[in-house]
């Protein structure tokens, strides 16, 4: 697989493993596929990981399907502009399609482009799980399936998922938290409460274990105090990533634990979502709480600058476009998907994982992060 070095994987290393103090690297990051985290890596041999590469190639011009989740948040608005714009540039016709969070909606969206002939369908679900009867009809027309951002789970009917490693965003964000409350809340005990994102999309219980593998210790030695009890991803979980839902229960965490206390902390697994906690807390008349964040949107990234949120957490749409994009490319020419020593079970089969390493951005290193990102730059004046 071809590598773009705009971020070398040491400094990624270095940052991780320094706790965000100052350190930082470009948007651009890179597209090494390594074994970082989650997804219950295991080694695979050359044949499971190129389980199509002895398939024929297709011809150049050809349909590529694009469905995506919906277009409610900037990273999957992005994701719709690149993915047109991007594979129209290297030859091929595409058809992008989002299906405003509706399992129905993305089923239909993906037979039809199984019948107008798509030689590749890239697929951001709305529900992981749901999606294994279509997905097995495209493998049987001879597509190609390719999981964007999130596991198809459940189906024989993928050939490998791009994203980023989904355990160790959840860590980063907890560290993040943790480094927060010290910088900013004096001595622990601190009060925190803890948010999920939504509980169809198959990264979001996995950000929350890698939130609470770092989180759990912290609130078993009393430095981390829930004062709600709420701590069980259940519980926690933002149905549909609804920010209005999430500030809903912000607000009732506040009004039912806090009218005697001050919150210092929350953990919220994405931007809209730490946005709207943020909110809360204002109106209750709470001092702003060290809060994290994901998906680096412009909205959030101003707030890092500006003190109101503590950090997000950087997953470039570029990255993971040009990388399926790649992968695309390898399948025209009849190499078959790359290979991969990363893999996970969906349930029914061992599925290929190209992973890319996910940046914390605080307001020490936005600079850093978001040096080779110029509209990202503009808001850090």
């Amino acid at each position: 697989m071809k590598k773009r070095t705009l971020l070398s994987m040491a400094m990624v290393a270095t940052m991780m493993a320094t706790t965000f103090a100052g350190c930082g690297g470009s948007r651009e990051g890179t597209t090494d596929t390594a074994t970082t985290d989650d997804q219950t890596a295991t080694e695979q041999t050359t044949d499971g990981a190129a389980t199509t590469a002895d398939m024929p190639g297709f011809e150049e011009g050809a349909t590529i399907g694009v469905s995506l989740p919906w277009l409610g948040t900037q990273n999957w608005k992005e994701a719709e502009e690149m993915f047109t714009a991007q594979l129209t540039d290297a030859g091929y016709n595409p058809i992008v399609q989002a299906a405003d969070q509706k399992v129905t909606q993305q089923q239909q969206q993906i037979e039809s482009m199984i019948e107008n002939g798509a030689k590749v369908i890239v697929v951001g679900p709305v529900d992981g799980s749901q999606l294994g009867s279509v997905l097995e009809q495209a493998k049987e027309a001879g597509v190609y399936v390719i999981g964007y951002d999130r596991l198809l789970e459940n189906t024989s009917g993928v050939d490998g998922v791009v994203q980023f490693g989904s355990v160790k965003t959840g860590e980063l964000q907890a560290q993040a938290l943790l480094q927060g409350l010290e910088e900013q809340k004096g001595e622990a005990p601190y009060n925190i409460e803890l948010f999920g994102g939504g509980p169809a999309d198959p990264n979001a219980p996995n950000f929350f274990k890698g939130a609470m593998s770092v989180l759990q210790p912290k609130i078993d030695d009393g430095t981390l105090v829930v004062v709600s009890g709420q701590t069980d991803f259940t519980q926690c979980a933002t149905q549909d990533w609804d920010n209005a839902k999430a500030q809903q229960r912000m607000d009732s965490l506040l009004a039912g634990n806090y009218s005697d206390k001050d919150i210092d902390g929350v953990l919220c697994p994405n931007d809209g979502i730490a946005r709207a906690c943020i909110t809360a807390c204002e109106n209750a008349g709470q001092d702003i709480p060290v809060v994290s964040g994901l998906d680096a949107e412009n909205e959030s990234v101003e707030w890092v600058w500006q003190g109101r949120q503590y950090s997000t957490v950087a997953k470039p749409t570029e990255d993971l476009v040009a990388e399926t994009i790649e992968i695309i490319d390898s399948l025209q020419a009849g190499n078959g998907m790359p290979s991969t020593d990363v893999t996970t079970n969906n349930g029914v089969i061992d599925v290929p994982i190209y992973e890319l390493p996910p940046v914390v951005v605080t307001k020490d290193n936005a600079k850093e992060v978001f040096a080779n990102d110029p509209s990202r730059m503009e808001l850090l004046k």
